[in-house]
C-alpha cells in the first residue's frame, strides 16, 4: 500500500505524476492519492475578488483562512476542478482512478476548529467564522472498498464535521492520516522542492536520511509549508506507517525517483 500526496503549489508536475502512478498500478501496486490545490486556489480566489489569507498560529503553523465564502471557493477547485482532471489524467493513462472528498460517506471526520488564535503583526488575535478542522477519525473501509474494486482512490482535502459541515483540512496531515488508517507501508509527500533542507533554499544543505526517532526536532528548521508537512510525517510515522518520504514532484518521474532513493526519507 502507497499513499501519494500531491502537492498544490506551482511547479509540480501532475502529468509526470500521474504517468508514474499508471505504471504502479500496472505492476499491482495499490494506491491513494491525496492531492492539495494551494496555488490554483490562490489564484481563482482572487479572480473571483476574494484573496487568500494566511494566517500564523500561536505555534508557528501557517494556515489559509476559510470563511464560509473561502470554503466555498476551496471546494470548488479542489473537489471540483482539480480532483476531476486528476481522475481524468489517470483515467487517459489507463487508470481506474475514482475521485471523491472526505464527505462523501462522512469517512474522514474533523473537528471544525470555530476560534483560532493567530499572531499577525506581532499581536495575537483570534479569529471566528473559520471552517478549517483537524482530522479525528478515518475510516478505511471506502478506501479498501475502492481499491478491492480495482479503482484508485483520488482524495480531495475536504471533510465533514460531526455536524455535517463540510470542512477545509490540511491535505499533508489528511495524507498521514489516510496513511495510517490503512496501514500503507510508505508515504511519499510531492512538493515543489527537492525535499527537507536545514537551511532553506540551499539545496545542498537536504536532508537525505532522517531518523524517525529526530523528526519532531525537524520542525524547528522547517520553514513555513513544510512545517505542516513534517508534523505530517510525525503523524503517519505514529501512526504505523513505516517510512515518509519528501520528494520533489517537479522531475520527469517524481514518483519512481522518490522510491528509488531521492529526497528526504524518514524511517
Amino acid at each position: 500500500m502507497l499513499v501519494i500526496k500531491i502537492g498544490g503549489a506551482a511547479g509540480v508536475n501532475f502529468a509526470s505524476i500521474c504517468a508514474d502512478v499508471a505504471e504502479l498500478v500496472q505492476q499491482g501496486q495499490k494506491v491513494v492519492l491525496v492531492h492539495g490545490g494551494s496555488a490554483e486556489v490562490n489564484e481563482i480566489s482572487t479572480q473571483l475578488g476574494h484573496p487568500p489569507r494566511f494566517v500564523t498560529s500561536e505555534s508557528g503553523f501557517t494556515s489559509r483562512y476559510t470563511n464560509r465564502e473561502t470554503l466555498e471557493i476551496f471546494a470548488m477547485v479542489t473537489a471540483g476542478k482539480i480532483n476531476t482532471l486528476l481522475v481524468e489524467q489517470l483515467q487517459q493513462k489507463g487508470v481506474n482512478a475514482f475521485g471523491l472528498t472526505g464527505l462523501d460517506g462522512r469517512w474522514m471526520v474533523a473537528h471544525r476548529k470555530e476560534a483560532i488564535r493567530v499572531v499577525e503583526n506581532g499581536r495575537k488575535r483570534v479569529l471566528r467564522d473559520d471552517y478549517t478542522g483537524k482530522i479525528e477519525q478515518v475510516n478505511p473501509a471506502i478506501l479498501s472498498l475502492l481499491l478491492g474494486m480495482g479503482l484508485t482512490p483520488v482524495v480531495a482535502p475536504l471533510a465533514i464535521s460531526p455536524a455535517g459541515e463540510a470542512l477545509n483540512v490540511d491535505a499533508d496531515r489528511a495524507a498521514a492520516m489516510v496513511a495510517g488508517a490503512l496501514g500503507a507501508q510508505s508515504l511519499i509527500l510531492l512538493t515543489n522542492v527537492a525535499g527537507l533542507m536545514r537551511k532553506f533554499p540551499d539545496e545542498s544543505t537536504l536532508i537525505h536520511h532522517l531518523p524517525r526517532v529526530e523528526v519532531q526536532r525537524a520542525i524547528e528548521y522547517a520553514e513555513g509549508r513544510m512545517k505542516k508537512k513534517v508534523l505530517g510525517a510525525a503523524e503517519a510515522l505514529q501512526g504505523g506507517v513505516s517510512r515518509v518520504i519528501f520528494a520533489d514532484g517537479r522531475s520527469d518521474h517524481p514518483l519512481l525517483d522518490a522510491l528509488n532513493g531521492k529526497g528526504t526519507i524518514i524511517e
